[in-house]
């Protein structure tokens, strides 16, 4: 029977987590793992919110999703599980029934016999991908890419921006020697430059403080390949003094090689993440990263596909996820902190929350910085942020 309580049996949580997660509730803590879980069971069993039964009883709809990402891969770089999970989560609020599709050689291949109403793709996809995608439904949308603003809506953030924002943060604290690492985007077997790669080289150069010695690049966006790259860049003549990484994953794999080096963060090397992952909270220290809203572009996805089926409007529309400020946002930690001006601490209430207060905040080294009553929450902290990090190394 569909019932909370079953899938709650099935994951192993209570009936009341797995109430939350189903609508979208952001405070809950739950492993990225049971959170997707839960979203497979309900969908396995078809389970559907109350709000998602009075939408279903109007308009049955049927949308495809699909993603560049393989299920292994969403695991170790967790941007494109997150937005995935929130695509399903509204397709469950509006009670559509949601089809997994998955891109193959010989063509596509489908969980389901059914024919789907929309379908949203995520990522990024070859010329033939995307002919295939489109002959399933004349309402297409894409997430983090846009191959053609003529034909498809999409969904896709100001990377440009963002990473503008982010070099002149490291750049105000006084760094000149500044680094990437990333990875190339391969599709169709041909390298393709990504928006944050080409922004960061555009901003070094047009300020003169472009090395090309300074910008390393990996195949994977995952912990392992940051961790090596971190490792090249450490064991060449020139170091730089601070680096922006293409994805959170990746800067927690170069921020372990730092620690194996004994090299300290942020006093002699300063990092900026990418995609505010859950994880850059519990690293030691916890990582500067941009806020990439994944809910929120989950959530346009399907509302846009819900437009475009209602409407079938054909001019097309792109969506920007915005922040409180209406730009990509930054989460400012210790981990670029300009240790001849420590910002005064955070009240205790967010110390440990990650909430929008965290910008400009700093993180307490150590236990003296907090009050004696929450070392054990601090400690807790510190333990459970290295086990998953542990978690995310082996699954490379």
């Amino acid at each position: 029977m569909a019932t909370l309580k079953a899938i709650a049996e099935r994951v192993g949580v209570s009936i009341a987590a797995v109430s939350r997660v189903l609508n979208g509730d952001a405070t809950l803590s739950i492993a990225d793992t049971k959170r997707k879980l839960i979203f497979d069971i309900a969908e396995e069993i078809g389970y559907k919110t109350p709000r998602g039964r009075a939408v279903a009883a109007a308009r049955k709809c049927r949308i495809g999703v699909v993603s560049w990402y393989s299920d292994l891969e969403e695991m170790a770089d967790p941007y494109y599980l997150a937005i995935r999970l929130s695509i399903e989560r509204e397709c469950l609020t509006r009670g559509f029934e949601m089809a997994r599709l998955y891109l193959r050689d010989d063509g596509l291949a489908s969980d389901s016999a059914q024919a789907v109403d929309g379908v949203i793709s995520i990522g990024h996809f070859r010329p033939e991908d995307i002919a295939r995608l489109s002959a399933l439904s004349h309402a297409c949308v894409f997430v983090d890419s846009s191959p053609d603003e003529r034909r498809f809506d999409a969904i896709v953030i100001d990377k440009r921006r963002a990473v503008d924002e982010a070099l002149a943060h490291l750049y105000e604290l006084g760094h000149r020697e500044i680094g990437y690492i990333g990875a190339r985007i391969v599709i169709g077997g041909h390298h393709v430059p990504d928006d944050r790669e080409s922004a960061c080289r555009d901003w070094l150069e047009a300020r003169g403080l472009y090395r090309p010695g300074h910008i390393r690049l990996g195949e994977r966006l995952c912990s392992e390949e940051g961790y090596l790259l971190m490792r090249q860049a450490l064991e060449a003549d020139s170091r730089p003094t601070a680096f922006l990484i293409q994805n959170d994953s990746m800067a927690a794999g170069a921020l372990r090689m730092l620690h194996e080096a004994g090299v300290q963060v942020p006093r002699e090397v300063s990092l900026v993440g990418f995609n505010d992952n859950t994880i850059s909270a519990y690293l030691e220290p916890p990582l500067t990263t941009v806020k990439v809203h994944v809910d929120y572009m989950g959530e346009a996805a399907v509302g846009l596909l819900a437009d475009r089926l209602e409407t079938r409007r054909d001019i097309c529309k792109k969506d920007r996820p915005p922040d409180a400020a209406g730009r990509p946002g930054k989460h400012l930690r210790n981990v670029t902190e300009d240790d001849a001006s420590r910002p005064p601490p955070l009240p205790e209430a967010v110390l440990f929350c990650d909430f929008p207060a965290l910008r400009h905040a700093r993180y307490a080294p150590n236990l003296t910085d907090i009050p004696p009553r929450l070392h054990p929450i601090f400690s807790a902290r510190r333990f459970f942020g290295k086990i998953m990090f542990d978690f995310l190394l082996k699954l490379n």
